[in-house]
This record gives C-alpha cells, structure tokens and sequence, in this order.
C-alpha cells in the first residue's frame, strides 16, 4: 500500500493523490492548476489508462478540472462522488472545455497572422462529456466497496453542495489501515449549505491547509449592508452589478435578496427585478434546488418545509440566450444583475460593465476575491478607465466591495475538524501555500502534539509500514532563466525610453494647457493597455 503526492503540495490548487492498494491504482482528485504556479510537479507514476478509478471530494476545478484530460489519454475506469458533486460536475467540465476550446480559437486568430504554430485546447467538448459519463454518484455516509479490500464513503466537509470528505478503508495481506482525505473543509458560517461534518477516527489524514494560517473576520450582517447598498443605488436611479461566481456564490446571493424581499428591507422599490445572467449559475442553481434534502443546512431545509424556495423570488429573471442578457440593459428600471465571472475576466459580466461603468448612478458590487492582475482588481484599486472589447470606459460607477462570507474553515475551523479525529498516526497536509501549509503543520504539533508533515510533490508514503519513502524536496519552477539575456537587453532598452519620457514631461512646462491634456492622456492610454493602473 503506497500513497504518492502529486499536486496542491505547498500550494493551494491543482489537488492530485497517486494510491496503489490491493491490487489497484487510484486517484484521489485530479484537479487544475490555477493561477501562479510555483513548484513543480511529478507526473502520475502510469498512463492513464492504468489508472482503474477516481474519487472526487468536489466539483471545483482545482479539484475536478484534469478529469476530461484523463479521459483523453485513455482512462475508462469510474469517477466515484457524491449526487450533487456529479451533477455539477457535468455542468462545470462541460464550462471548462468549452473555455478550452473558446481560447485556443481565439489565439488561434492571433496566431495565423504572426503565422505561429497552430494552439491545442487542453481538452475539448467530447473529453468532457466521455468523463462526465464516468461518473458514480453517491449518497453521503453510505459505505460502498470499490473492490475487494477497498471500501469508501463520502462525509459532508460543507465548503460547496456536494463536497465531501472521503473516508477510504484499505485492507491487504491481513493489514488495515483507514484514510481520511478532508477535500476542501467549509467555514461554519457559511449560508444555504450544511456545517462540515466531522469523522471519528483513522490512521492517516490527508487534510488542506489553505487558511492554516489565518482567521476570518467576523461575519458581515450581510443582507442588512446588502439591502442598504441597494436602497442607496436605486434611489438615485441606479443598478446595482454584481460579478459573482456562478457556483456557490450567485446561490448565496440570491439567498440574502430573498430575505431582503420578504422583509422589506429595500423600501420605495417594490418588486425590483433581479437578474441571473450566467447559463452556468443557471445551471447550478436547479442542481442546488434539486439536491435541498441532502445539502442544505436546517435554516434552509426550513423554508423547504414551507413550500419556500430559498433561492428564489418574486421578481427573479433567469436569463439563457444571448438576446435575453442584450436586452437586460434595455430595462430602463432600476435593477440588480448577478454575472458571471466573479473577476470579470470572461463571460456576460463584461458586457454588462461596458454598458453600465460609465453611469454615476451604478453601483458594481464585488462580492468575492478578486486576484491580482483581473478587470476585477482593476476597479477595485482605482482604476479611471478600462478597456473592454477595445474600447476604452470611463469608470463612473460607484465601486464597492462587500467581503464575502468564505467557503474555507480558517486556522481555528481547521483545527476543530482535525481535533475530532481520534487515533491519527500522521497528518499530511496540502491543499496551501508554502507560508500556510508550513504554519498549520507547526500549529497541529503545538496544539495537538500531532506527527504533521507537509509533503512536496513526489513524496512516497507506505501505508501499511507508515513511513515516508521518499521525502522529496522543494523545486521551485525557474522563473524564464534562459531568456535572461534577451529579458535584460528589453528592460534596459525600456528604461531608455523612460528616461526619454521623463525628460519630455520636464520640458513641457511652459506648453500650452491643450498641449500638456494630450501628453498626459496619451501617457494614461498607454498605462491602460498594459494594466498599469
């Protein structure tokens, strides 16, 4: 019985765990490597053709994402998770190839005029659909064996609908050991979803560590601060915009404006209409309502009880075609829309930001984390103007962020979970970066007297022994070293120019006023094209 580790190892996506057991080979999570990568990792030890199964902790592509690609390399064997994970599953692989093949089109344009080589998506359409036919559902807390010696269950961990915790028993040549993978745990406070549950006992726990080193803030009166942003945008004759996540955070949402309905906490505005611009978030959200006795939390299940949809409302219009979403912003009256995607990077939100950041009278709403380098973290921080679909907007929109209510247990949530397994031998943590991996392994020592060890990339685990055959070492990805030269000679290149411009600016005083305007607009021009500002 061996356990490799291949991904999320000192960094918090791109979860991936290698099992050789009684005679099989299985991953625990394949998932997508997303946004700056900065340690490399091994390969998975066989093709994937010899890979016999998968179990999935959840949907999120960080956790789900590589499957189609498995699939594409030759993988027949089953996918095993909960109802609600394969049910999202086969709306978000689905969104994932159609990005795939959406971007390698379009650089592929680009490409044919430099006459560069021609660009392969990651996967397509049909590699998504071949995996999502993989798929096994399952009910949480209902052992199934997997095959001789290998017996599984699914525990809700409470981040997302459907995400679980996977309780795996291993017995071979009269040796039984118990893992625990935690999957992603959710944060107690979370709305609409249940708590994370948490397990008795095991061996081995394989467990995240994403906020291992942080608290979060107390939780925001989320629908009184969201009623008052909207009863302030509408009574000045605006919308409100809001770019959310089209999983998990548009549900949320729509959670908190049914409750500022029902009480009447936006006044003046009866019936104010709330558009769902995202076929994704659509999608999603008929899975949520379909999966309500399994997911929801008693506060929802409550309203269930009542014949109340909890995630719907009076006045809530679901838009799915593209002339649905154009003729949103022909409705003159004042209005929320709710669009994916949350950084603005991509879908139906831009076109709505370009018809609406240039009106004083808007409010865009930030309701989630926006990464460094996004449209989202633009507006955020400042920013005058924006170029979208090359055309340049002036930003005079009210910008506003309310901090979200996170889907992760932070530092103390992790330590709850951790602290109800009895009998551990070893910690393995994952699942963070370097900084929060590190401290939560010194925390779970500190606090616990636990045996913690944050594997990298190509650690070897015998299970059965329970000792680490390889201890591999950090390898931190070079960052473009063989074109140092070139990268030097640009950048000295760019800072003559600068100097150039700098004495340019000095010379102007004395210029005419109109003179002076055209410099300095065209200096901001450029610092727009290249996200400087």
């Amino acid at each position: 019985m061996k356990m490799t580790f291949i991904g999320a190892t000192h960094e918090v996506t791109g979860s991936c765990t290698y099992i050789e057991a009684c005679g099989k080979r299985f991953l625990v999570d394949f998932g997508m490597q997303q946004g700056e990568d900065m340690f490399e990792n091994v390969q998975v030890p066989v093709a994937p053709g010899h890979i016999d199964f998968v179990l999935l902790t959840h949907a999120h592509i960080d956790h789900s994402g590589m499957l189609p690609l498995l699939y594409a390399g030759g993988f027949t064997g089953e996918i095993h998770a909960t109802v609600a994970t394969s049910h999202l599953c086969d709306v978000m692989l689905r969104d994932s190839a159609h990005i795939q093949e959406f971007e390698a089109e379009w650089r592929n344009r680009k490409g044919q005029r430099k006459g560069d080589e021609n660009y392969e998506p990651l996967y397509t359409m049909d590699d998504a659909m071949g995996a999502v036919k993989l798929f096994v559902p399952h009910n949480y807390d209902e052992p199934f064996e997997v095959c001789e010696g290998i017996t599984v269950s699914f525990r809700d961990a409470g981040h997302l609908l459907g995400s679980s915790s996977i309780i795996i028993t291993l017995t071979e040549d009269g040796v039984t050991r118990k893992l625990v993978f935690s999957g992603d745990i959710g944060n107690p406070h979370q709305p609409l979803i249940r708590c994370p549950q948490y397990i008795d006992s095991a061996d081995y726990v394989v467990m995240e560590s994403t906020y291992g080193n942080r608290v979060h803030d107390r939780p925001t009166d989320y629908a009184t601060a969201l009623s008052q942003l909207i009863q302030t945008t509408f009574d000045r004759g605006g919308s409100v915009i809001i770019p959310s996540f089209a999983v998990g955070r548009t549900q949320e949402m729509l959670y908190f404006i049914r409750h500022i309905k029902e009480e009447g906490l936006v006044k003046g505005h009866d019936g104010f209409p709330v558009y769902v611009d995202s076929p994704l978030a659509n999608e999603a959200t008929d899975i949520f309502v379909n999966n309500r006795e399994s997911c929801y939390d008693e506060e929802a299940l409550s309203f269930v009880r009542r014949g109340i949809n909890p995630i719907s409302f009076e006045g809530l219009i679901r838009t799915v075609t593209s002339d649905d979403s154009r003729a949103i912003n022909e409705d003159t009256r004042p209005k929320v829309i709710i669009s994916a995607s949350g950084m603005c990077e991509a879908g139906r939100i831009k076109h709505h930001l370009k018809h609406n950041l240039w009106k004083p009278e808007n409010t865009i709403l930030f309701v989630g984390y926006q990464a460094g380098n996004t449209l989202g973290r633009s507006l955020i921080e400042g920013a005058k103007r924006v170029k979208l679909f090359g055309e340049t907007v002036r930003v005079a929109a009210e910008i506003k962020q309310l901090p979200g209510i996170s889907g992760h247990a932070d530092v103390n949530g992790l330590l709850d979970w951790a602290k109800a397994i009895k009998g551990v031998k070893k910690f393995f943590i994952n699942h963070g970066d370097d900084a929060s991996a590190k401290s939560f392994v010194q925390r779970l020592q500190d606090e616990l007297g636990a045996d913690a060890y944050a594997p990298y990339s190509g650690a070897e685990f015998d299970i059965g022994e329970g000792v680490i055959t390889i201890d591999a070492e950090a390898k931190p990805i070079p960052r473009k070293a063989a074109n140092t030269a070139n990268m030097s000679a640009a950048y000295s290149d760019l800072i003559a120019a600068s100097d150039r411009l700098s004495r340019m600016i000095k010379l102007s005083d004395g210029r005419t006023n109109a003179d002076m305007r055209k410099l300095a607009e065209a200096i901001n021009r450029l610092c727009e094209d290249w996200s400087l500002d």
